[in-house]
């Protein structure tokens, strides 16, 4: 293997896949299978919900805080939520706007994939869009873009590493990943072994100027319900990359530098492993948050359905308009149950710019946890 310059573009960055010798052996097997049973155990469970993506608005505000705070986008989680809160027509500052559409990336990337059935140049280039909120494209082959050493010290930080670059390279790179992640008859392998190798492969072409690892990280989830893994984008690896960040670029840096490419893998299947026990307690524990709610509702002879109490589930907070449906018309009688469920310590009421919110506040507890 030629020496890796970290000054000159990586343009001959080898295609997908590695030598099988790199990436598996006994102790990659043990990690796969375990991580194939949890993820279909998160598979199994959230096929038993009455209606899943009640759950993916809520969990995946935690995916988008998370991956944009790996790329030192911050924001509280109360600023975050009552950020959401505003009417779409507002104009949503700062983190908050940049996490809002991260969110809406990931529901662009999993339409894009559901009527296609298959990934493509065009999808990755979707969700950057809607990420960065640009109409820009894969960067231009002349953009001299490096990646510099994060954190402060001398005023020209150290370069760690160089994208490829050149005409028709970068496209011609993406080109190959797209074959290896949907030909599985060329390249037949687990899909969990090709979703880690294809995720570095993405970050080191590095095919837009900003946001590589956002969308890169959207591409993950997309895969695996591509690849019937998963129904809808539920397992969200951004928080256990955020807890182990060092880790997570040591093993880019370390497939880059040194091809090894086995304990890139590893972490990858520990990340899937933990994020998908750590959703189904979130599953759970909302599932029964909703159970105790209709129970109380019930109980207090408020007469909402289980669709409308759904509706509390979607996000942290609700307006009173959303909780209208076909048999509850009347603005005012939402604003009555709204405040009935305040009353009966279900919701918390706040003022946010010239109306009244509701929050869910146990649901946003389980969501911070």
């Amino acid at each position: 293997m030629e020496p890796y310059d970290r000054n000159s573009p990586y343009n001959q960055l080898p295609p997908l896949p590695p030598e099988k010798a790199l990436f598996i052996d006994e102790e990659v097997e043990s990690k796969l299978v375990k991580a194939s049973r949890r993820l279909a155990e998160l598979k199994g469970l959230a096929a038993t919900l009455p209606n899943q993506s009640v759950f993916v608005n809520s969990i995946a505000l935690r995916e988008a805080k998370a991956s944009s705070a790996i790329e030192n986008i911050f924001t509280t989680d109360d600023d975050l939520y009552r950020n959401l809160s505003c009417k779409e027509d507002d104009y949503l500052e700062g983190p908050a706007k940049e996490i809002l559409h991260y969110r809406e990336a990931l529901w662009k990337g999993y339409q894009d994939v559901c009527r296609e059935g298959l990934l493509s140049t065009d999808t990755f280039i979707d969700i950057y869009r809607q990420i960065k909120q640009t109409n820009d494209g894969i960067r231009p082959y002349q953009a001299e873009v490096v990646i510099k050493k994060r954190g402060w010290g001398s005023l020209v930080a150290e370069t760690v590493y160089t994208p490829p670059r050149g005409k028709g390279i970068v496209e011609g790179k993406l080109a190959d990943l797209v074959e290896f992640l949907n030909d599985d008859d060329k390249y037949p392998m687990d899909p969990l072994l090709k979703m880690a190798l294809a995720h570095y492969q993405f970050e080191a072409i590095h095919p837009f100027r900003d946001g590589n690892g956002r969308t890169g990280r959207i591409l993950c989830i997309i895969y695996l319900i591509q690849k019937k893994l998963l129904d809808l984008p539920i397992l969200y690896m951004s928080a256990f990359i955020l807890q182990n960040k060092d880790d997570y670029y040591n093993a880019l840096g370390g497939v880059t530098g040194t091809r090894k490419w086995k304990q890139w893998v590893l972490f990858m299947l520990e990340a899937v492993s933990q994020t998908a026990e750590y959703t189904i307690d979130k599953i759970n524990r909302i599932r029964a948050l909703m159970d105790k709610t209709a129970t109380i509702l019930e109980d207090n002879k408020l007469p909402l359905s289980r669709l409308n109490t759904a509706k509390l589930f979607e996000q942290p907070y609700i307006r009173p308009k959303a909780l209208m449906s076909d048999k509850l018309k009347s603005l005012n009688t939402a604003k009555k149950y709204l405040s009935q469920m305040e009353t009966l310590g279900l919701l918390t009421k706040e003022r946010v710019g010239k109306e009244y919110i509701w929050f869910n506040t146990e649901l946003m507890t389980i969501l911070t946890d």
